[in-house]
């Protein structure tokens, strides 16, 4: 048999520009990929630091109703507390008792407790407070159903979801759809009821 040449092998040549540019574009699709979900993280990063605020601004105000039960009504606002209201951040003109409380919490939602370059800034963008009459109180013997008060705090939040329910705040942020809402109920107990 005679010996057959045998074949050379092919020379690589390199990659094509083509599939470079292909590369490059699927890369630049990731990374914007990449970017759009690090500003969502970071929304969702500053709403949850403003809930937890405006969670911790709700407690203050349940424990300032309940501590003062017996001047309950005291506590109720006719407009929203915090963020354009004519309450000044310094309280201590003011009588202990609900008044001082209002004012004392308007200051907090206002950010007083937290400032940067002498200008109030430590709590939720547009911070309001509302503390409203759910149910008044019966003391008739065998009724005895207790005053409820509903505490809310809203602020602004910063995209769109679905509206609360509650009136605290309605209409002043825009498209009502940006207002954020957490609320409490406050039982006024009747200890002397029968």
């Amino acid at each position: 048999m005679a010996d057959l040449p045998l074949p050379t092998p092919s020379r690589q040549r390199g990659v094509s520009l083509i599939e470079v540019l292909v590369t490059m574009v699927v890369l630049a699709f990731g990374l914007l990929g990449l970017a759009a979900f690090q500003s969502k993280a970071q929304i969702g990063s500053i709403e949850s630091y403003q809930r937890a605020q405006a969670a911790v601004l709700l407690q203050d105000m349940q424990s300032r109703l309940s501590g003062n039960s017996a001047n309950a009504a005291g506590y109720l606002t006719t407009a929203p507390l915090g963020t354009g209201d004519t309450l000044a951040t310094d309280c201590s003109k003011e009588a202990a008792g609900s008044a001082r409380d209002k004012c004392e919490w308007s200051a907090a939602l206002k950010g007083a407790a937290e400032k940067r370059d002498n200008v109030p800034g430590g709590a939720m963008q547009g911070a309001r407070g509302c503390v409203t009459q759910v149910q008044v109180k019966n003391e008739a013997a065998g009724v005895c159903t207790p005053a409820v008060y509903l505490v809310s705090v809203a602020w602004q939040g910063l995209h769109a979801t679905r509206a609360p329910a509650q009136a605290c705040g309605k209409n002043l942020y825009g498209a009502d759809t940006n207002r954020r809402l957490v609320s409490a109920r406050v039982a006024v107990g009747l200890p002397t009821c029968l």
